[in-house]
């Protein structure tokens, strides 16, 4: 079991930056790729971005592609996600999550762990 405990959102400025981090906990953060998913309210969640095990590979959704930084410290067993040029569309609840079995997984079902989330608000 991985547990994942999400931080960091708040409300900021269009425009703004923000970081938000996923602490684990339970087995070895570095053996799983991890990834961070959003929600906005009334859609489907979706992917934002993800980071194989080490760190050395990455991938991103095109709406996030140039403005978002996925990273992750093992020492720590914590992930991130740096945010900037933040937009209003960018509101929504974002959730760390780990797997097992893929390197850089994109779809929910990819994922083996899930966190409870953290209120990312954007405003205009």
């Amino acid at each position: 079991q991985v547990q994942l405990v999400e931080s960091g959102g708040d409300l900021v400025q269009a425009g703004g930056s923000l970081r938000v981090s996923c602490a684990a906990s339970g087995r070895t953060f570095s053996n799983y790729a991890a990834g961070w998913f959003r929600q906005a309210p009334g859609k489907e969640r979706e992917f934002v971005a993800t980071i194989n095990w080490n760190g050395i590979s990455t991938r991103y959704a095109d709406s996030v592609k140039g403005r978002f930084t996925i990273s992750r410290d093992n020492g720590k067993n914590t992930l991130y996600l740096q945010m900037r040029s933040l937009k209003p569309e960018d509101t929504a609840v974002y959730y760390c999550a780990a797997a097992s079995r893929y390197m850089l997984p994109i779809r929910l079902n990819q994922y083996d762990y899930w966190g409870q989330g953290t209120q990312v608000t954007v405003s205009s």
